[in-house]
């Protein structure tokens, strides 16, 4: 399988790779429940993986794509989510080669475990209940509520001991008492979410391939070769992991990395989709529209109130296209 691409472009610089599966071991501190960090992009912490940890993420700084299990979507500053103990995720910033996104990430981490125990023993934070079981699909916030999250996440990470675990509980609260439309759950009820070695090890290879070549020549058998797997091997595990085939994510990403363009460019059509990786117009269009929901020319002329969320598209609706 090839998919078209070409030489020209900005690329998706992307964080250092291991060469292993990657499952990220979060250490337990004996006098910590909370784990808080900040990190730059790229960052050899950064990649798809995942762990049994909840994760509360803030994107500060950078545009970019994100993946939660098999959900692809865009982020800008601000973007703020919480992902369920072993929901695979990764966030990915549109740089030039060379930049670096200092600070990039605010994270709070905490386990299953000791949120629960909490519940217990403080009946008020039953009410959290719902906003971690919707977190095991990813959940993102918008709107007030999540430039008010924002502050709360640095206010955090920024604090220690009791008066730390106080503001989680109000981001958690937050959380909880947001409005319907101001959440949205991304991922899928796919069951295959990755627990072996061979299935991070296919969509390890196959997301540092992808990203590395968007606006290239993207080979299956060459995804394969890097995972050291046979195509049919590498396209069952791939799958099995991203709920997806590798030739739908190709086409997920670079649809998210043309829509980011038209959001935040004034490139013309033509020239975002060879930024994109397609340098057939009609291909593009069609793609476009069929991810969508609308043509390239048309999703620029929406109002950002306009424009579908992610979850629109892989429902099918369609907004008005051109004549």
């Amino acid at each position: 399988m090839s998919v078209e691409g070409g030489p020209e472009g900005r690329q998706l610089v992307r964080g250092p790779y291991p060469s292993a599966p990657r499952r990220e071991i979060i250490p337990p501190h004996p006098q910590h429940a909370v784990r808080t960090l900040t990190h730059d992009f790229p960052s050899e912490i950064c990649g798809w993986g995942a762990h049994p940890e909840y994760e509360i993420h803030l994107i500060t700084k950078s545009h970019g794509s994100f993946i939660a299990g098999d959900h692809v979507g865009t982020f800008s500053p601000g973007h703020v989510s919480i992902m369920g103990p072993n929901l695979p995720h990764d966030w990915v910033s549109d740089l030039e080669p060379g930049q670096v996104a200092v600070d990039r990430d605010a994270v709070i981490q905490f386990t299953d475990e000791w949120i629960r125990q909490c519940m217990e023993l403080i009946p008020e934070l039953q009410e959290v209940g719902d906003v971690l079981t919707q977190s095991s699909r990813g959940l993102v916030f918008s709107g007030a509520t999540a430039w008010r999250a924002a502050e709360t996440i640095l206010e955090v990470v920024r604090s220690h001991g009791a008066e730390q675990v106080s503001l989680l509980f109000k981001l958690l609260a937050l959380f909880a008492r947001s409005p319907a439309e101001d959440r949205e759950v991304v991922a899928s009820e796919w069951l295959g979410r990755p627990t072996d070695a061979n299935s991070l090890g296919a969509v390890e290879a196959g997301l540092a391939y992808i990203f590395e070549n968007l606006t290239g020549d993207i080979r299956l058998a060459t995804a394969a070769k890097l995972a050291y797997m046979s195509e049919p091997t590498f396209s069952k595990y791939f799958k099995s992991a991203t709920g997806t085939t590798f030739s739908t994510m190709v086409k997920k990403l670079r649809i998210a990395h043309a829509r980011r363009l038209l959001d935040t460019t004034d490139h013309a059509i033509a020239q975002v989709a060879a930024m994109s990786g397609y340098h057939n117009m009609a291909n593009f269009n069609r793609q476009f529209l069929t991810e969508v929901g609308t043509t390239p020319t048309t999703y620029r002329r929406l109002e950002s109130s306009q424009k579908p969320p992610p979850e629109v598209f892989s429902l099918g609706l369609r907004a008005p296209v051109d004549d």
